[in-house]
């Protein structure tokens, strides 16, 4: 069996433990009815399995997933590795907390912008009720965006022939949106309707699961990676690895690398559903926001490493995050989802990594898009 076939099966044998982690598979079938047969194996036997991997490969990408599996095996298996060790180790990259003076710059900011009285987590609450898309105008409206954004991703980046994206409503989720990759160039995307989505994140929402995000960005790999370069590995994209990082950095950073124009094409198609909204406090809002970006971060380490309960961390997250009880609580479960829990730094790590390596510049973005960057060539760029 080769070393990709082994990391195959190593990552469907995991799912077994903890359902979710494997995010898309479209790889051989053999090996995911072999991971399914039988009792499942032992976590401590799949770090086994994951450290005698790791022991014959070299330095490089397939290296670097690997790691990420073992070590989430080992974290199964009752190891005892620190949050932040288990982080570095699955995604590259190693938590850090935000400093209490960045929070109250940003409070500051949030104060001068937020209409209203009351605390900023009310007003910032009643900010986003005001600017909701209605639910029964969300899935339309995203459609026409979906299809403006894939227009511009084409003429920047080119798509592969027969790519499609499936748009449905999901409820009860831990999460805001989510991209099901099924192979054959084919993604389903899925919006949690119970989170509140504003007119501003519209775009953003739209090109992160779509164009020139995450289904840009494995369709291009399926095609580039694995049909024409035979990387098996390619076939299956796991939670807790570096995959995670250099995807949510390409989603987080797709909006932008997109242009000015593609914001005036969605307050155009707003206006065409009879929506009007004051859009420049909106992006100021978004902007002030953006350096607590890692609040999620933060209230990982408060739980996992300073042993906070749940309504503690609730109440971190209120306050520092100018979040409504609602959402901190939506937030903390994210984080202490067994699929999740060290997921949170992939969003804004992976943001800053991207942006600073591409710089909004296409070539470099489209680089992003048909090849697996190493987080560590990533950070060189900052």
């Amino acid at each position: 069996m080769t070393p990709a076939e082994r990391y195959l099966l190593l990552g469907l044998r995991l799912d077994r433990h903890v359902e979710g982690i494997v995010d898309s598979y479209y790889g051989p079938a053999e090996l995911k009815t072999e991971a399914e047969s039988g009792d499942p194996v032992a976590p401590s036997q799949l770090a086994a399995d994951g450290a005698a991997l790791l022991a014959e490969l070299e330095d490089g990408w397939l290296r670097d997933l690997v790691l990420g599996l073992e070590t989430y095996a080992r974290v199964l298996a009752g190891e005892p590795i620190s949050y932040s060790d288990e982080v570095e180790r699955c995604y590259g990259v190693r938590p850090a907390r935000i400093d209490r003076s960045v929070y109250e710059q940003v409070h500051e900011e949030l104060d001068r912008l937020l209409p209203g009285e009351g605390s900023l987590a009310d007003r910032r609450e009643a900010w986003r009720e005001q600017n909701r898309v209605d639910p029964q105008r969300l899935m339309p409206a995203m459609r026409d965006v979906l299809a403006e954004a894939r227009r511009r991703t084409r003429e920047l980046f080119g798509l592969p022939d027969g790519e499609e994206l499936l748009l449905e409503e999901v409820h009860d989720e831990p999460w805001w949106a989510f991209n099901y990759y099924q192979g054959n160039r084919r993604s389903r995307v899925v919006v949690n309707v119970d989170v509140t989505t504003t007119y501003d994140d519209l775009l953003e929402l739209c090109c992160h699961e779509g164009y020139p995000g995450h289904h840009t960005e494995r369709a291009t790999k399926e095609v580039a990676l694995v049909e024409e370069r035979g990387q098996l590995e390619e076939t299956i994209n796991m939670v807790p690895t570096p995959q995670s990082v250099l995807a949510e950095g390409i989603a987080e950073t797709a909006m932008d690398v997109l242009g000015e124009e593609a914001r005036e094409a969605t307050l155009a198609i707003l206006r065409s559903y009879g929506v009007e909204y004051d859009h420049e406090r909106a992006r100021a809002i978004k902007d002030a926001l953006q350096p607590i970006r890692g609040l999620g971060v933060d209230v990982a380490l408060h739980i996992h490493e300073d042993g906070a309960s749940e309504d503690d961390a609730v109440a971190y997250a209120m306050k520092w995050g100018a979040r409504t009880e609602a959402r901190a609580r939506q937030g903390v479960r994210f984080v202490t989802d067994p699929t999740w829990r060290a997921y949170a730094i992939t969003y804004s790590a992976g943001g800053e990594l991207a942006l600073a390596y591409h710089r909004n510049e296409p070539a470099r973005f489209k680089r992003l898009l048909t090849e697996n960057v190493r987080i560590s060539e990533l950070a060189a760029a900052r």
